[in-house]
């Protein structure tokens, strides 16, 4: 019922900024909770963020706070993630999903996924 597709990604130096996009089709992207997930090499896929459909919270894994923001703008069905003072352990395959809620920065009943993108961090 929902396509989603990543977009964004690419090569940047420690310290530079960047904002991942995920564009939904298929159905009604208002209805679902939204985040992100990323599989860093070498180490198991983990949530990032997670912001709630029904008021708009955010959420946000500990070793990403203060510089990943998620954010969505249902008019043109895409949720972001815009990533600040990007450091070498943020390259990873990035993952968005929609899913019917969040728990803290973790999507519960996750039903459609990505393909990913990806962030490769180096000088």
């Amino acid at each position: 019922q929902v396509q989603l597709v990543e977009s964004g990604g690419g090569s940047v130096q420690p310290g530079g900024s960047l904002r991942l996009s995920c564009l939904a089709s298929g159905s009604t992207f208002s209805m679902y909770t939204m985040g992100w997930d990323r599989q860093i090499p070498g180490k198991e896929r983990e949530g990032v963020s997670c912001i709630s459909n029904n008021d708009g919270s955010t959420y946000y894994a500990d070793s990403v706070k203060a510089r990943f923001t998620i954010s969505r703008d249902s008019a043109k069905n895409t949720v972001y993630l815009r990533i600040s003072e990007v450091q070498p352990e943020d390259s990873a395959d990035y993952y968005c999903a929609a899913a019917k809620y969040c728990s803290g920065y973790e999507l519960i009943a996750a039903r459609y996924w990505g393909q990913g993108t990806q962030v490769t961090v180096s000088s």
